[in-house]
């Protein structure tokens, strides 16, 4: 043994976890687990943009360490930039071999960091929107997302009390398993459990028809209409305990499995209520053995399409299977080198930071151009805005939709099954 600092074949010397209890900002556990080895830099977004020490997580990680042992002052001007400019997008968290819970550190450095009049403005402004349940109803039935409890047919549904746990899914040409990360998902669904939608806050204003597409794919599921905020928007900005308390509330609205097209709210809920309580869309999908029926078509042939990973579903929850196959089911899929990379949008990043969220969207744009896909499909409504924007800003042929829109405009392609028995009576 030896009493010597650690350094590190870049040079890099971690900083020495406070002796003491330190000032209370982080979970000392959580802090004291980074071992500072360095694999974590290749997998940040803004470490690639940047090449510098403190813009990775681990050199965020020893600020952290700084600001609890009281060697940096709260008011810090690095501290202030790094704890904006990380996206939080948990990349860092697939490759660590410590297990740090770096998503869960970056929430505690942000209700700290940007407590009261020190958090930014935009996100103050939007956090107070979704507070007020009214107005997310509103803005929801103004635009006209899914509603009510549908009502499932034998034809087009299979009921929630006869999901299996594990289904195969048909054969598709679709991606290489070998090459498609494996889903760390148990894929288990409780038999005769009800299943609730939840609209979203973003979806229920910008892109209602996601709803509604869900609906049609599960005829199944319940959309309790009195539901607000999953909280996870506040968990990223500073009030992590506003963020548990809307998750816990909105698990008393919702009965039963909470049914989610927002990947980002998927990881946040199943935090907090458990991962049994919690799937997204995809995963629901698989899990029930939903059997996809049409195809997208562009001029007559069969369409490609790329998936832009959500970050918190891929890294936080390890979902990266299922979405690839249904896509793979209805057209032909494309594998983008940076599929599993953030694409920016990272909640409000895009807001705060717009520069820097376009820097690490550019290369995502030039990609789907070169591969010449005709669909970018995304599982979160952030993401969804932040890539149609950028395609649109291009002019670009191809289009960003979200899968569950994308999935219920092949079914419309397919064949009407007439009512009676016989396939030829109309």
């Amino acid at each position: 043994m030896t009493d010597h600092p650690i350094v590190d074949p870049t040079g890099h010397t971690p900083a020495p976890a406070p002796p003491g209890p330190g000032l209370g900002i982080f979970d000392k556990e959580l802090l004291d687990r980074c071992i500072s080895c360095g694999f974590c830099l290749p997998a940040c977004p803004t470490y690639a943009l940047t090449g510098e020490e403190t813009s990775s997580p681990r050199g965020r990680i020893t600020l952290m360490r700084a600001l609890e042992a009281g060697d940096l002052a709260p008011d810090d001007p690095t501290l202030a930039e790094e704890s904006s400019f990380c996206l939080g997008c948990r990349a860092c968290e697939t490759v660590c071999p410590a297990g740090v819970e770096y998503g869960q550190l970056l929430e505690q450095w942000r209700d700290h960091q940007w407590s009261g009049p020190n958090r930014p403005w935009i996100a103050r402004a939007l956090m107070a929107l979704v507070s007020r349940p009214g107005l997310l109803r509103l803005q929801g039935l103004m635009r006209r997302h899914a509603r009510g409890t549908a009502k499932a047919t034998p034809s087009t549904a299979t009921p929630a009390e006869s999901v299996p746990a594990q289904s195969t899914p048909p054969a598709t040409a679709g991606p290489d398993p070998a090459e498609t990360p494996a889903d760390d998902s148990s894929g288990q669904l409780s038999a005769g459990q009800q299943v609730s939608l939840m609209l979203g806050c973003v979806e229920r204003g910008l892109h209602p028809g996601v709803s509604r597409a869900a609906q049609q794919l599960c005829p199944e599921i319940t959309v309790p209409t009195r539901q607000g905020c999953c909280g996870a928007l506040h968990a990223h900005n500073g009030d992590s305990k506003t963020g548990a308390e809307l998750a816990r509330t909105l698990g008393e609205q919702l009965p039963g499995t909470i049914l989610t097209t927002a990947g980002g709210c998927a990881a946040h809920l199943a935090h907090h209520l458990g991962r049994d309580r919690v799937r997204e869309l995809s995963e629901y999908l698989d899990a029930k053995g939903h059997q996809t029926v049409g195809q997208v078509t562009v001029n007559g042939r069969r369409a490609r399409a790329a998936l832009q990973d959500s970050c918190h579903l891929r890294n936080g929850l390890g979902v990266t299977r299922p979405p690839r196959e249904l896509i793979a089911a209805v057209a032909d899929y494309v594998e983008l080198p940076s599929a599993g990379k953030c694409c920016g949008a990272a909640g409000t990043y895009a807001m705060l930071r717009p520069e820097d969220s376009k820097k690490v969207l550019e290369p995502k744009l030039d990609e789907a151009e070169e591969a010449d896909v005709d669909y970018v499909v995304t599982v979160n409504p952030g993401c969804l805005r932040q890539v149609q924007q950028g395609l649109r800003s291009r002019r670009s042929r191809a289009k960003a939709i979200h899968l569950a829109e994308f999935l219920a405009l092949a079914a419309r392609s397919a064949p009407e099954v007439p009512p009676s028995g016989n396939p030829a009576q109309r």
